[in-house]
């Protein structure tokens, strides 16, 4: 009867880890391109009383035998890196990855990061940075002069300045994206750093190596689906009551065990 109350408990557990992701999707459904994760589960160790095919008799054998779960543990969150939807700014400097790729960013403390935020701005120097002041990588400043950015599908930066009609390129944006993808560490604030199950990153030209390509004047927004997360929210929610009903049940019987006489 332990058994139970273990058992049951772990699925309380897994549940409320459950809801602790979806409740995470939810507070981020309006957050710049934010990709939602999914708790995914899988059952622990098995008790076997009898073996499958054990010897039962004269040529005979056990066709099942018999094994009895001890729970339920999270293995693993799993973000989904699907497109979100497009809000169309009209910000020079808002860029959106139509397609896969990481714009990528360096940290004041060095650190290369990752993001699909496409909300940047200039700093007090003139260069591209994101809404925390990492810097846009390759590094590029606009200069105080220029009246007008332009950014192209492929990435080329293009400044027109006070001096003359004749545009000057600025410089030319690069995207990385890795073998795994859902294996990189979220660290906030939109950023991602590789780890070893997402390998290493490689850089290439937006449109080039099955990279996307860049939309100026529009962000990609979170693509949380509110109708998907909010079924997901109560069947975490009746499957923890369950749970908590299988807890009560075991204790009820425990007790009529400890009250004979």
């Amino acid at each position: 009867m332990i058994k139970a109350l273990n058992t049951a408990a772990s699925g309380m557990q897994a549940q409320q880890t459950n809801m602790d992701v979806v409740s995470n999707n939810l507070a981020n459904v309006n957050t710049t391109a934010f990709k939602k994760s999914r708790a995914e589960f899988e059952e622990l160790m098995y008790q076997t009383i009898k073996e499958p095919g054990a010897t039962t008799g004269l040529n005979a054998v056990s066709p099942t035998g018999v094994q009895v779960g001890l729970g339920v543990k999270t293995a693993s969150t799993q973000k989904s890196f699907e497109q979100g939807s497009i809000k169309q700014t009209d910000k020079p400097l808002d860029m959106q990855i139509e397609g896969n790729g990481f714009f990528i960013v360096q940290m004041p403390n060095g650190q290369t990061a990752y993001t699909r935020d496409g909300t940047f701005r200039k700093d007090g120097q003139g260069r591209i940075v994101d809404k925390n002041g990492n810097v846009l990588q390759p590094e590029m400043t606009i200069p105080r002069e220029s009246i007008g950015i332009s950014i192209s599908p492929e990435g080329v930066v293009e400044v027109k300045t006070t001096d003359g009609p004749d545009v000057q390129v600025l410089g030319q944006i690069e995207l990385a994206n890795f073998v795994n993808p859902v294996g990189l560490k979220s660290i906030g604030a939109n950023l991602y750093v590789p780890s070893p199950a997402s390998g290493a990153a490689f850089q290439a030209l937006p449109g080039t190596e099955n990279l996307g390509r860049v939309a100026q004047g529009q962000l990609e927004m979170s693509n949380v689906n509110l109708v998907d997360e909010m079924v997901n929210m109560i069947s975490a929610q009746r499957a923890y009551e369950t749970n908590s009903k299988a807890v009560q049940a075991a204790d009820q019987m425990l007790q009529a065990i400890n009250s004979l006489r």
